[in-house]
């Protein structure tokens, strides 16, 4: 009975989800060309808002939870763990006031209406994982933009999605280069926990009335410390808050 719930009810939110990126794609097209990059910005956050309380539909809530306060006259670079291509919404929405900018393969750049059109215009650094030298320079290039507009950016050092929610070790590379191009930045570990057993299997069927979750933990200062420190430090945070019952 529930697996025919999952079916009915995700076929339901899916329905829902398209629409609402192909809505938006046009929003932010106007937006963006129409007004600027800052109307577009806005377009951006409502639609996340959308995708993200959409999941109610699915039986499904989402909480989020700042343990911090967070600057607003220095960057961030926010440090997460990866379970799904859901963890994404949520981060652009509660964080919105911080204009999160992401850390994204650049294959996402195109064929996905919305989603693509926003690494573009965002200024997210669209990586080639098969090019070191590519995907250095774009890193660098966010991170110079961060430090400059005093924004924040987005990296999951895992590198890669982890369903099962079991972190795999962080890499250092892509923070250690955000952190060369943007010294003034504060390093913000975020704990995702339930997206992975939302969409286990790809994006059919959701598995409904999961809970999920967005923890924003204090940040860690990087002066005086390696950018392997901060890396395991952020890595041992998020770990040690995933242990934990809420």
């Amino acid at each position: 009975m529930k697996k025919l719930l999952d079916y009915v009810l995700s076929s339901l939110y899916l329905l829902y989800f398209g629409l609402v990126l192909l809505v938006f794609h046009v929003i932010q097209a106007g937006a963006f060309h129409l007004i600027g990059k800052d109307a577009h910005k806005k377009t951006v956050d409502v639609m996340n808002a959308f995708i993200a309380y959409g999941w109610y539909l699915t039986g499904s809530t989402i909480q989020y939870r700042q343990l911090t306060d967070l600057p607003t006259d220095r960057p961030i670079i926010f440090v997460a763990n990866h379970q799904s291509m859901f963890d994404i919404s949520p981060i652009i929405w509660f964080l919105r006031r911080h204009t999160p900018i992401f850390v994204s393969k650049i294959e996402l750049s195109h064929g996905i209406p919305s989603i693509s059109y926003n690494l573009r215009k965002s200024g997210a650094a669209l990586i080639d994982r098969k090019d070191a030298k590519q995907a250095i320079s774009e890193i660098a290039r966010l991170g110079k933009h961060i430090q400059q507009k005093k924004h924040s950016a987005v990296i999951f050092p895992e590198g890669t999605r982890s369903a099962s929610g079991q972190m795999r070790p962080f890499a250092t590379g892509g923070l250690a280069v955000l952190l060369k191009r943007a010294p003034g930045a504060l390093v913000v570990p975020v704990v995702i926990r339930g997206t992975g057993h939302f969409n286990p299997k790809g994006i059919f069927p959701l598995r409904s009335f999961t809970r999920m979750s967005w923890t924003v933990l204090p940040g860690l200062e990087p002066a005086g410390q390696t950018p392997e420190d901060i890396t395991r430090l952020a890595q041992e945070a998020i770990a040690a808050e995933l242990e934990k019952t809420i």
